[in-house]
């Protein structure tokens, strides 16, 4: 992929310190109440005073900035004595900083890698496992009550502590030996030795100390993962909004189906799939929607900006690829996989790569296997090892289900009876503040997320429609969610880790409850597969599309698809498997895993390009993911080619003539129609459904719906949703189309100047990495110090090179692909990979975002993992050793 002109082929790109206005969705420690709010203003102008003069002016300051900000850089080299080892470790990084770690059994293996992760991410890792906990407002104040709130009704953290619990005995003593080496990293350093964000963090919660390690803190994270993957429940919650709002027919519109007859499933055309056996339940149909179920679940959103606000945003029409080709199609005679995650942008990034090699891999330590990983968790969670490889997308499995739950005081009623609520009291610390006690209910069906803001439970007692007699009080709500149920996913992490072959690797995702995910698999024997793995619901009746009445008993859930008949495929002849969130399986196939598949736009462009001829080599393979067509502008141009536009607009539509519908981050053309897009959107879609509620979760997202949606009003030129309620105006699809091609003209000359040949669409759709915490919250200096960019980035939503936007919110990117890899099962050390940030979390680093200048190529960089290559490049030495042994 091209870079924008804000790119370099070394160091750091140009533009790549922030606005300091520049201000995203993450965790955002908030000022505090009116009647505190002067008494901490104070601690961040002296902080914003400190860091200005330090930086513009030198002398005392700069040292003593310098040093506070050098202090927590790691020792990368000599020998460090780390409590609890039983033998020397070595740590050899490359001059990415990324390690490679040896150790002779698993216990020193895990524990180097949480001493090394600690090294490198410790403030993400603090963070990250306070998100999870429940615990945000212990670390930055008041203002992060409501989404502790919202956590810990959740109950992530207590989910995690019994999974950890029932974990198999070496899985618990991985996860153990990984918590004694962040541990014994945190005996040895405190505070701004940890990172300079303690530093930061000391001047408005002074005395903090990180709590020890726990092996649940790192379990934990893989709720906040499977949340961020839940579409379901927002599904949900939107339809049953809408439904409330809008006549049946237009909410249908708005969730077009599945098109099969042009997308093939990834498990192939549907006719592959067995047919069901006669006691095979049958697929269910949608439930329909109690009267006053828009109006209960209607404040959920607000349930689920706070998360978004916690973990970034959930995205709309993009998700992840991955691809895996068979010998038959490469140069190397032998298979190669590639993935690219597509996930929100954070600094520091979402994966941590690392390298874990027993030194004498056998039965009693059997790990050798490289790839990405989250910061606090031990093992591998993407990658490959010495015999296979592997990769991730999204599935989008219906694995949740909100219930409306008629409550009376401390019962709730379920099937005629009045039955108890489950209640339990949760305390929230808060910083420089009163503790906030929280009690948490929940029905047979799950907690009450109603309960966890004002504004869900006032939505929740306004369900009273006509025709359904409501408890008093109203609807509550109910979560009934897989990933709420404890589960061995994180055996099933370390067994994927050491599996040696197609049987042990499907034995090992089998253990893989939540979320349900999409898994391509390549060996280096020469096969290649599939694995679809996760939870997925057997109901009595819907099909996870709206939310149901929780007091019938008509709509529980009856089991799970039996692992064995989860879609999986092994060596198909086409030599080739492709994921990028489509279907799974066709409509035939004997349960209903999902009401809302991906569209297929990406998936069939890969299957296009690795179809299209000729062997693949690694190039080649990274190649396809940076492809930037939109199947949309090719939908979309004829139309806008023809439709009558003001003389003034016409130097701007010519662009799109002869346009190949590609956006690179220097097209012009891709500038014009996404502003088009933009406007269309806007004009067609955001004055219908701003009424139905806020506009951030009724909006169009733009993304692959939607092209579905105008795709098919395109062929109506008198459709009646070519209007607008709030422009009476324009009417018809042309009249609609050339007033959108107007204003994106007008929109774009304000921007980017009055000619359009100099637009260019990195100039709008810009990448800025913000530091999750105190980058978004802190003053203007902090965030120069802690955030990068913004980026000039091409792509687009539901695009192959997925740099997703919101046309709500204008051109700046919201997903990306969070790194690439593509694994030669030929040749392991000619691999490739990048992260989309760097390795290290400090901001001083020279690893902090030195992988971004190549990831904004398209570049990658090499991925060494024989012994011999992983020497050659290592430029840092640094043996780990039990204390007192020389």
């Amino acid at each position: 992929m091209p870079g924008g002109p804000g790119s370099e082929p070394e160091g750091e790109p140009t533009g790549a310190r922030p606005d300091t206005d520049t201000d995203t969705a993450a965790v955002v420690p908030e000022a505090a109440p009116v009647a505190r709010r002067r008494h901490r203003r104070w601690p961040w102008i002296t902080l914003a005073t400190l860091v200005a003069l330090a930086l513009l002016l030198g002398g005392g300051g700069a040292v003593y900035v310098d040093w506070t900000v050098h202090r927590s850089l790691p020792t990368l080299d000599g020998r460090l004595d780390v409590p609890g080892l039983e033998h020397p470790v070595n740590v050899l990084r490359d001059g990415s900083g990324i390690p490679q770690i040896y150790a002779e059994d698993p216990h020193d293996l895990f524990l180097a890698e949480g001493y090394v992760q600690a090294q490198d991410r410790f403030w993400q890792m603090d963070v990250q496992r306070h998100i999870t906990a429940g615990r945000l407002a212990e670390l930055f104040g008041a203002g992060q009550v409501d989404k502790d709130k919202v956590v810990r009704t959740l109950g992530w953290y207590r989910v995690a502590e019994q999974e950890v619990e029932r974990a198999a005995p070496q899985t618990r003593a991985n996860l153990t030996a990984f918590a004694d080496g962040v541990n014994a990293y945190l005996g040895q350093r405190q505070g701004s030795e940890l990172s300079v964000e303690y530093a930061i963090l000391d001047f408005v919660n002074s005395g903090y100390q990180p709590a020890p390690w726990t092996p649940a803190d790192s379990v934990s994270w893989l709720k906040a993962v499977a949340w961020q993957l839940n579409s379901t429940t927002n599904y949900q919650i939107s339809r049953a909004v809408l439904s409330a709002k809008l006549p049946a027919a237009d909410v249908d519109r708005l969730y077009p189906p599945y098109d099969f007859t042009r997308w093939d499933p990834i498990t192939g055309p549907a006719t592959a799939v067995s047919t069901p056996s006669p006691s095979t339940p049958s697929p269910s149909a949608p439930a329909a929607v109690p009267a006053g179920a828009g109006s209960a679940v209607a404040g959920l959103t607000e349930v689920s900006a706070e998360l978004t606000r916690v973990l970034g945003p959930t995205g709309t029409g993009i998700g992840s690829n991955s691809w895996v080709v068979s010998g038959s199609r490469t140069t190397t005679g032998t298979p190669m996989l590639a993935n690219d995650p597509h996930l929100a942008p954070s600094l520091p990034g979402t994966w941590y790569q690392v390298g874990l090699h027993c030194r004498t891999p056998g039965p009693s330590c059997p790990y050798d296997v490289s790839g990405f990983t989250f910061p606090g968790m031990p093992g591998v969670v993407i990658g490959h090892n010495s015999r296979i490889a592997w990769g991730f997308t999204a599935l989008g499995t219906a694995d949740s289900d909100l219930y409306l739950e008629k409550v009376q005081g401390s019962q709730y009623e379920y099937q005629g009876q009045q039955l108890p609520l489950e209640t339990h009291t949760e305390t929230i610390d808060v910083a420089d503040g009163r503790p906030v006690t929280l009690t948490v209910r929940a029905t047979r069906h799950g907690p009450l997320i109603s309960d966890v803001l004002d504004t869900a439970r006032q939505a929740g007692e306004q369900g009273r429609e006509p025709g359904v007699p409501p408890a008093d009080g109203g609807y509550a709500v109910a979560l009934r969610w897989v990933a709420l149920d404890p589960g061995p996913t994180i055996d099933a992490l370390f067994e994927m880790d050491t599996a040696t072959d197609w049987t042990s690797f499907r034995a090992a995702t089998a253990h893989f409850t939540a979320p349900a995910q999409n898994i391509v698999y390549a060996d280096v024997d020469g096969n290649i597969g599939y694995q679809m793995p996760g939870l997925v619901p057997v109901r009595q009746a819907g099909d996870g599309s709206l939310p149901v009445p929780g007091w019938t008993g008509d709509h529980e859930w009856t089991g799970f698809v039996p692992t064995d008949r989860l879609p999986s495929s092994f060596n198909p002849p086409q030599g080739y498997i492709v994921t990028a969130n489509n279907a799974v399986v066709g409509p035939d196939y004997p349960y209903p895993i999902s009401p809302d598949w991906g569209p297929g736009y990406r998936s069939q462009r890969i299957t296009d390009l690795i179809a299209r001829g000729g062997k693949l080599d690694a190039a080649a393979m990274q190649k396809i993911g940076l492809d930037t067509r939109n199947p949309n502008a090719a939908e979309l141009t004829p139309y806008l080619l023809d439709a009558p536009v003001a003389k003034e607009t016409s130097a701007a539509r010519d662009l799109l003539r002869g346009w190949d519908c590609t956006q690179p981050a220097d097209s012009a053309p891709a500038a014009y129609f996404n502003a088009v897009w933009s406007h269309l959107l806007d004009l067609v879609f955001a004055s219908r459904l701003r009424p139905v509620g806020d506009p951030q979760a009724y909006a169009p997202g733009g993304g692959g719906r939607w092209f579905d949606v105008v795709r098919t009003m395109l062929r109506n030129p008198d459709d009646p949703w070519w209007s607008s309620p709030d422009r009476p105006g324009p009417h018809g699809r042309d009249a609609v189309l050339a007033t959108a091609m107007d204003e994106a003209a007008a929109d774009l000359s304000g921007r980017l100047g009055e000619n359009p040949q100099h637009w260019r669409w990195g100039a709008l759709h810009t990448l800025t990495l913000t530091n999750q915490t105190l980058g978004t919250g802190g003053p203007g200096p902090v965030k120069w110090l802690l955030n990068r960019g913004p980026y000039e980035v091409g792509g687009g939503t539901d695009l192959v090179d997925a740099t997703g936007w919101f046309p709500l919110d204008g051109y700046q990117v919201d997903w990306a692909p969070s790194m690439r890899m593509v694994v030669d099962l030929g040749h392991l050390d000619d691999s490739r990979w990048i992260n989309l940030t760097g390795e290290s979390g400090h901001t001083a680093s020279a690893n902090y975002t030195d992988q971004t200048a190549l990831w904004l190529k398209g570049d990658t960089l090499a991925w060494p993992f024989t012994g011999k290559a992983v020497e050659a490049a290592a430029t840092h030495h640094l043996t780990l050793g039990p204390p007192g042994a020389r």
